[in-house]
């Protein structure tokens, strides 16, 4: 069972993203505030869960948490201003969202940068741990998984509905064959063999 929170606050919201290591798509940040009395036992890491359950606690948790944000950084701007600055500044446009304003923040992970006026705690494997960086952890893949769908039609060819963005074998070999598209990373090593490429 995961723990309710950390600080012991009632207003404590959790943060996570997801899709930093993908070769393609944005990088996608949820925040949560979950109510004290909130129990759920399935709520778990978003990597732990199959995709149907994934499907079915977003909504228990849309329905149930006192706020949550998502919120998508976009590939220019991660090539800009790399992907871990790019995951920050996406928990943090999250956190900006929450009404009401979050008393304590804990953070998946252990990088962060403070908020103004608002304490937090990074947790190394916090999606684990605390019900609010799971169930942040949840909306951030499903809306992440969502883009990566929605983007697959457009160009199949990459089958972003399968690996969503993430460096497979069969995605790095339709790089290869195909070239890169408006929703590849520019930044991050595309290919081994990274001179192949042309922009």
């Amino acid at each position: 069972m995961l723990k309710k929170s950390f600080s012991r606050l009632a207003l404590e919201c959790g943060t996570d993203e997801a899709g930093r290591g993908c070769l393609a798509g944005p990088v996608t940040a949820a925040a949560v505030m979950l109510p004290l009395t909130f129990r759920n036992k399935l709520i778990n890491d978003s990597k732990k869960l199959n995709e149907i359950n994934r499907t079915r606690l977003r909504s228990v948790i849309e329905q149930k948490a006192l706020c949550f944000s998502v919120q998508h950084i976009y590939m220019e701007e991660i090539d800009e201003i790399n992907i871990l600055n790019a995951s920050i500044q996406a928990m943090h446009k999250c956190i900006e969202n929450l009404n009401p304003v979050p008393e304590f923040i804990i953070v998946d992970g252990n990088r962060f940068k403070d908020f103004p006026d608002v304490p937090h705690e990074c947790i190394i494997k916090g999606d684990g741990k605390y019900l609010s960086i799971a169930a942040a952890s949840i909306l951030a893949k499903t809306y992440r998984d969502e883009f990566m769908m929605r983007i697959h039609e457009e160009y199949p060819m990459y089958n972003w509905k399968q690996n969503k963005g993430y460096p497979t074998q069969e995605h790095r070999e339709a790089i290869k064959e195909y070239g890169v598209t408006k929703f590849h990373r520019k930044s991050f090593k595309l290919l081994p063999e990274q001179l192949e490429l042309s922009f």
